[in-house]
């Protein structure tokens, strides 16, 4: 935590008959920050910021975004370098140790990955209690909960080696888990991670290959996967990333907190929104409709909103959504988007938003669910399986930022304040007197 011992710069902050001298805590980057730790044991009053929008919630050295210069950095590195001439498990590894690897650390990290791929036999009879329909999301839920069933041997968050299994386990084996939930949601048999692949490649094969005939991956379709898998590992302090942390200030074991960033995941405001997009897409059907479409989204008095533009923090063009659209537009070429209605949609679309000043001059550009969500859509996956991929990609970040929490010697079990007004104190009534 941050040594206010030596803080120079303070905020005044006068409370009835309190006055109170809050720290300024300066960041490596973004803004300053009021340590407010204090405020309600000194003045007996707390703050009030629905959704924490004001609110740090905790210190991270992992991921920065700065949303007016479209900037995000892992680890001090820019995304759109990372995703250029990186790949996904170096990513992995940049974010829960600190700094890129070498060569050998590198080639150690990915073997110790490839070699937990598989899952446990018994957990296929898991999988097969699910509804034949089930959704992919509530699979992969339920499954990596059960993990802690399963693998008793790295549980304890006391033990920082068991604390290194598991997250090598669940960043190993969620590819698996998603793809088994696809195979079976589709009523398919599951295949089994191939180590001689790369990490996209393999879950590309578990996804579409079956066992009448193999499926080999295109590299263009297998870079554009690691793409997505890169260009997700980790977003700061969002929804799902600060419930895996309030879950983690339990003390829950590893899985039961990563199932509790799924759950959180799922929710269409967050890891849903690509789906909403590629929904939206078929709801405009032909590129004739777009300008029909277009206007309706320029109608204040009108409900409708084009998804998959413009994003929450990024009050500029997502950087994340650069890189992607040149996996898009290499994907799309692939495919065929002449031969795909819902394609030509998106392209049509992009290009008439981004001509359109009303859009750019709102910084309503095409953002990373936007991309993602087509090019899911052209490798032939179908929309529920749009955030189960988000999950897989997600799950480094997550573990990379528990065991940060982990880590931090001040760490106290989560516990938010509320601002109640409902009713006051008041007696009980027998039921013959109401």
């Amino acid at each position: 935590m941050p040594d206010t011992s030596h803080t120079t710069r303070v905020a005044t902050l006068k409370v009835g008959d309190h006055e109170l001298e809050l720290p300024i805590l300066s960041p490596t980057a973004g803004p300053d920050c009021v340590d407010i730790r204090n405020l309600y044991g000194k003045t007996g009053v707390f703050t009030y910021d629905p959704s924490y929008t004001s609110t740090a919630s905790c210190e991270s050295t992992i991921t920065f975004i700065d949303g007016d210069k479209g900037e995000l950095l892992h680890r001090g590195y820019p995304i759109d370098q990372l995703a250029e001439k990186s790949h996904f498990l170096e990513v992995c590894y940049l974010l829960l140790y600190g700094d890129l690897p070498s060569a050998e650390q590198l080639e150690d990290f990915e073997n110790r990955v490839t070699m937990h791929t598989m899952l446990h036999e018994q957990m296929q009879n898991f999988f097969r209690g699910f509804r034949r329909d089930a959704h992919p999301m509530a699979i992969m839920v339920g499954v990596v909960g059960a993990m802690s069933a399963f693998y008793h041997d790295s549980t304890d968050i006391s033990d920082p080696w068991q604390r290194e299994v598991a997250s090598i386990r669940l960043i190993a084996k969620m590819p698996t888990i998603a793809a088994w939930a696809f195979k079976y949601s589709i009523g398919q048999p599951f295949v089994y991670p191939r180590n001689d692949l790369d990490y996209a490649s393999s879950f590309l094969r578990m996804c579409f290959a079956v066992p009448a005939e193999d499926y080999v991956v295109d590299p263009i379709l297998a870079r554009a996967m690691d793409r997505i898998f890169t260009l997700h590992a980790d977003h700061e302090q969002n929804a799902s990333t600060s419930t895996v942390r309030l879950a983690s200030s339990s003390g829950a074991n590893p899985f039961a907190c990563i199932a509790a960033g799924i759950a959180c995941l799922w929710g269409p405001a967050h890891g849903g929104a690509n789906q909403a997009c590629l929904e939206m897409l078929k709801e405009i059907g032909t590129p004739d409709r777009i300008p029909e479409y277009i206007a309706r989204a320029k109608d204040k008095d009108d409900p409708f909103r084009l998804m998959g533009f413009g994003h929450r923090v990024y009050k500029n063009f997502d950087p994340r959504a650069k890189v992607m659209k040149q996996s898009a537009d290499e994907v799309l070429e692939l495919m065929g988007v002449e031969n795909n209605p819902t394609l030509q949609v998106a392209k049509e679309l992009e290009a008439a938003a981004l001509a359109d000043p009303y859009f750019t001059e709102k910084k309503l550009f095409p953002n990373v669910d936007f991309y993602s969500g087509i090019i899911l859509e052209a490798m032939g996956f179908p929309t529920s399986m749009f955030t189960p991929i988000f999950a897989v990609s997600r799950t480094v970040g997550w573990i990379s930022q528990w065991k940060e929490q982990l880590s931090d010697p001040t760490m106290r079990i989560g516990r938010p304040r509320q601002l109640y007004t409902g009713a006051p104190k008041r007696d009980y009534v027998d039921v013959e007197n109401r």
